[in-house]
């Protein structure tokens, strides 16, 4: 998938944290990120294909997709968006990148979708989606070098998905690192060091409680969230150790409560980091080394 432009960016498709959605509220967990005239795709949460056509970018180019892990809100679209670029005319191959356990996926979603792609071919003469799309699961370190993008990941602290990565992507002297979801993980400083712009994921403190109560699980929920995720002030003290130029709060929790605003969002990071900033909205574009647009 080709750049639409000259201009390295970060497009935040989806910024909710969790898979549920609500009225007029945020989708799930993707991003686009366009880098060296490469545009990956950073997970495939509900919504991504959709995200994808309204940033202007054509299905049929695509061809780079990374998932940190398979929590439902980063890999449920996966099989749909190849699925959906395969019908709006995708013709040449795609290379998804995952953690173990994505190539089951893809092989499942295909023998479900088995009788459409089947009569696609023969009555539309399209070639075998099948044939069209590669998986390589990755573990923590090296992932691949593709064309000057360099990727690399680290394992990060996701009780209890064990198989969950940050993804660090450098191309042409920039970088951009992807938290993934993880609690707290001071390693990830380290491996976001320096980085243009780090992505992490951010819970609000004050709005946990009236998440756990709307979703009526109770205990659990919050056992879940405080074990397995950062709040935004370790998010800003994992920017401010790594030494990141710009911090990205995404995977928001909670993102669609009307009793928080991006204020509230600021004031809880500026504890930690006083660098740049910007909070994730659907659709909201940041550059790499230039304006935001």
């Amino acid at each position: 998938m080709s750049a639409q432009s000259t201009s390295d960016r970060l497009v935040l498709l989806g910024s909710k944290g969790g898979p549920a959605l609500r009225p007029g509220g945020p989708w799930p967990s993707s991003s686009l990120l366009q880098i060296g005239g490469k545009s990956i795709v950073v997970d495939c949460g509900l919504g991504v294909t959709r995200g994808l056509v309204d940033a202007g970018i054509s299905l049929k180019e695509l061809g780079l997709i990374f998932i940190t892990h398979l929590h439902s809100d980063h890999v449920l679209e996966l099989g749909p968006l190849l699925h959906t670029a395969w019908t709006a005319g995708l013709a040449t191959p795609v290379n998804v990148f995952g953690p173990p356990g994505t190539g089951r996926y893809w092989r499942r979603f295909c023998q479900a979708m088995e009788f459409d792609i089947e009569i696609r071919i023969a009555d539309e003469g399209r070639p075998d989606i099948r044939d069209m799309v590669s998986i390589d699961e990755f573990g923590e370190g090296h992932v691949v070098e593709l064309g000057g993008l360099k990727v690399t990941a680290l394992r990060v602290d996701h009780p209890p998905v064990a198989d969950c990565f940050a993804l660090r992507f450098e191309q042409d002297r920039k970088s951009v690192v992807f938290s993934a979801d993880t609690a707290f993980f001071p390693p990830l400083a380290d491996f976001a060091g320096g980085a243009d712009i780090l992505v992490h994921e951010a819970m609000l403190e004050r709005g946990i409680e009236r998440l756990v109560a709307r979703t009526g699980n109770g205990a659990r929920l919050r056992e879940h969230l405080l074990a397995s995720h950062s709040f935004a002030e370790e998010a800003g003290r994992i920017a401010r150790d790594a030494g990141v130029k710009k911090l990205v709060l995404n995977h928001l929790i909670p993102a669609d409560d009307d009793d928080f605003c991006e204020s509230d969002w600021i004031a809880a990071v500026r504890n930690t980091w006083a660098g740049d900033l910007t909070i994730a909205r659907d659709g909201l574009v940041v550059g790499i080394g230039n304006e935001d647009g």
